[in-house]
C-alpha cells in the first residue's frame, strides 16, 4: 500500500458535532493504524455562515479528543482560484460547457416535473451550443454556469467503496452537473475533489450523505486524468426515532463541547463514538487508544445506520446510556494518577479547588478521589455529588431531606452522635461504627434510620461509599460540625444549607 493520506474537512458553520467527530476519529484511526498522514482542511467557502469562532471550536474539540493532525489546517477558500482554473481546464478540453439557461426557466421545468410526479434532470439545452456562439455570449457578459458533460452513450461509471463494495451508476441517471456558478464560485463537489487531489489523499473516509456525490467526482477525476482515491462511506447516526442527529432537534447533546462540559473523559467519548457504526469484530466495548488503533479497519464499518439512544424529550438523560456507562468505566478503573488532573480541572472550573490538595493534603485528596469515584458516571459528579468532600457549602438533595425528617428525634440523635464521636480516643471506621450502632440500639430504633440521617447531614446525599469510611475521610472536626449545624437547622425549621 502507498503511504496512506486521509483528510478531515469540516465546515466551520457551527459546533463540532458527534457526526463530524466520528468521521474525524475514523480518519485518525486509519492514519495511525497504517503510519499515514491526517490532513485537516477547513472547508470555509460558505462565506456567510463560516466564522472564526466555529473554526476555533473545531480545533478545540479535536484537541480535547486527542485527535492530532499532521498537516494543516488548510483553508479551502485560499484555493478558490485553483478550483476555477480546473473548471476552465475541463471547459477548454471539451469535458464541460457553458450553460446560459436562466434560473427561472430551470425552476419552472423542475416544478413541471414535480407536477407530473417525475424526477427532474437538466435536459442539456445548452450542451450542443456551437463554441463560437458560447464564447460570444460570454464576451457580451451574459451570465452562465459551467456544467460537466456527462457521457451520453450507453454505459455507467463504476468505482470501489471500502464499505459498500463495487458501486455503479448509469450515465443516464446523472445529469450534466454544475461545477462553476455564474458568480465564478466553484461548487462543493469540484472544490472538494480538487483539494483531495492536491493533498494527495489516498482514502476518502466520509459520511454516507456524500455517497451521491461520488459518481460525479469519479467522472471529474477521470476526465482530468487523476487517480481516483478509495472511497469509504460511513453510515449515518440516527436517534431512536430514526431521525438524523442534529443540533436543531437534539440541542447541545450532539456537540463535542457538551460532552467536555458534562464531564466526559476525552478517550471515553472517543471509545463511545467509535462504536457507532463500527465493531472490533468481537464483544469488546472498552478499548484503549492502542487497542482501537490496532483493531480498526474499514472493512468493519457497518452499512447500517447506528442509533444514538438519546431522547431530547426525556430530561432525566444527559447522554446516550452507553456513553455514560463507558465513561463511568474509565472514571472508576483508570490509574488514579491519570484521573486526578481531570478531577482537578473540574474542581477548578467550579471554584472548589484548594492548592493544599497538591501539597500537605495531597494524600487525603488522592484517597478521597479513589473512594468516591466508584459510583460516579462523569467528572461533573465530583463537583455535585462529591461537593461535600471539598467544600462546606454543599446542597442537601430532596431524598436526603426526607431521611433527615423521617423521625422527630433525629435532631437530638445527630447532636448526641456528635458528642459521642468527639470523645472517641481513635476516630477510625471501626470506632465510629460501634458508636453509631450502640446508639441506635440504646434508642431502640433501626440503625439504618440513624445512618441515613448522618449520611444526609454529612454529605447531602442518600448514597455513596460506606458511611464509616466516609466519616473518617471527611474528618472528625468537620463531621461533628456538620452534625451539629444540621441538627440546629432542623430544630429551627430551616431547610439546610
Amino acid at each position: 500500500m502507498e503511504k496512506v493520506r486521509v483528510r478531515f474537512p469540516p465546515s466551520p458553520t457551527g459546533y463540532l458535532h458527534i457526526g463530524g467527530a466520528r468521521i474525524a476519529l475514523f480518519n485518525w484511526l486509519f492514519a495511525r493504524k497504517h503510519g499515514g498522514v491526517l490532513v485537516l482542511r477547513i472547508e470555509d467557502t460558505d462565506v456567510e455562515r463560516s466564522t472564526k469562532e466555529a473554526v476555533q471550536e473545531i480545533l478545540d474539540g479535536l484537541t480535547w479528543m486527542g485527535i492530532d493532525w499532521d498537516e494543516g489546517p488548510y483553508f479551502q477558500s485560499e484555493f478558490a482560484e485553483e478550483h476555477r482554473q480546473v473548471a476552465r481546464r475541463l471547459l477548454d478540453e471539451g469535458h464541460a460547457y457553458r450553460c446560459f439557461c436562466p434560473r427561472e426557466l430551470l425552476e419552472a421545468k423542475r416544478q413541471e416535473a414535480m407536477r407530473l410526479h417525475q424526477s427532474y434532470q437538466y435536459d442539456g439545452a445548452c450542451r450542443n451550443l456551437p463554441e463560437d456562439e458560447a464564447e460570444e455570449r460570454e464576451r457580451r457578459g451574459e451570465p452562465f454556469v459551467i456544467r460537466f458533460k456527462v457521457p451520453r452513450e450507453e454505459g455507467s461509471v463504476v468505482w470501489k467503496d471500502a464499505v459498500f463494495g463495487l458501486e455503479e451508476r448509469a450515465y443516464k441517471d446523472i445529469e450534466d452537473f454544475v461545477i462553476l456558478r455564474s458568480n465564478g464560485s466553484p461548487v462543493y463537489l469540484l472544490s472538494n475533489m480538487v483539494d483531495d487531489h492536491r493533498d494527495r489523499i489516498t482514502h476518502v473516509i466520509r459520511g454516507q450523505d456524500h455517497r451521491a456525490n461520488t459518481p460525479k467526482q469519479v467522472l471529474l477525476y477521470r476526465a482530468l486524468g487523476w487517480e481516483v482515491p478509495l472511497f469509504a462511506h460511513i453510515s449515518l447516526t440516527l436517534d431512536p426515532k430514526r431521525r438524523k442527529i442534529s443540533k436543531r432537534i437534539h440541542g447541545d447533546v450532539v456537540t463535542v463541547r457538551y460532552y467536555k462540559e458534562k464531564g466526559f473523559l476525552p478517550w471515553a467519548f472517543c471509545n463511545f463514538i467509535a462504536l457507532l457504526g463500527w465493531s472490533p469484530g468481537d464483544d469488546r466495548e472498552i478499548l484503549s487508544r492502542e487497542e482501537l488503533i490496532e483493531a480498526f479497519s474499514l472493512e468493519r464499518l457497518s452499512r447500517s445506520n447506528s442509533i444514538f439512544n438519546y431522547d431530547p424529550e426525556d430530561p432525566r438523560l444527559i447522554a446516550d446510556p452507553k456513553a455514560l456507562n463507558i465513561n463511568a468505566h474509565y472514571i472508576r478503573t483508570m490509574a488514579l494518577e491519570d484521573l486526578v488532573p481531570h478531577v482537578k480541572a473540574q474542581l477548578e472550573a467550579k471554584g472548589l479547588w484548594d492548592p493544599s490538595f497538591e501539597s500537605e493534603r495531597r494524600d487525603w485528596f488522592m484517597r478521597t478521589v479513589d473512594l468516591i469515584r466508584a459510583r460516579f458516571f462523569t467528572l461533573e459528579d465530583f463537583s455535585t455529588q462529591g461537593r461535600a468532600y471539598f467544600s462546606e457549602e454543599y446542597p442537601i438533595d430532596e431524598r436526603a431531606w426526607k431521611n433527615l425528617t423521617a423521625h422527630e428525634s433525629i435532631p437530638h440523635w445527630l447532636e448526641e452522635i456528635a458528642s459521642r464521636l468527639e470523645t472517641l480516643e481513635s476516630f477510625d471506621s471501626e470506632a465510629t461504627e460501634r458508636v453509631i450502632r450502640d446508639s441506635a440500639s440504646e434508642w431502640s430504633v433501626k440503625v439504618g434510620l440513624v445512618t441515613n440521617a448522618i449520611r444526609a447531614a454529612v454529605t447531602g446525599q442518600t448514597v455513596g461509599p460506606g458511611l464509616f469510611d466516609v466519616l473518617v475521610l471527611v474528618g472528625r472536626e468537620r463531621v461533628i460540625a456538620r452534625l451539629r449545624k444540621i441538627a440546629g437547622e432542623l430544630k429551627e425549621g430551616k431547610r439546610g444549607p
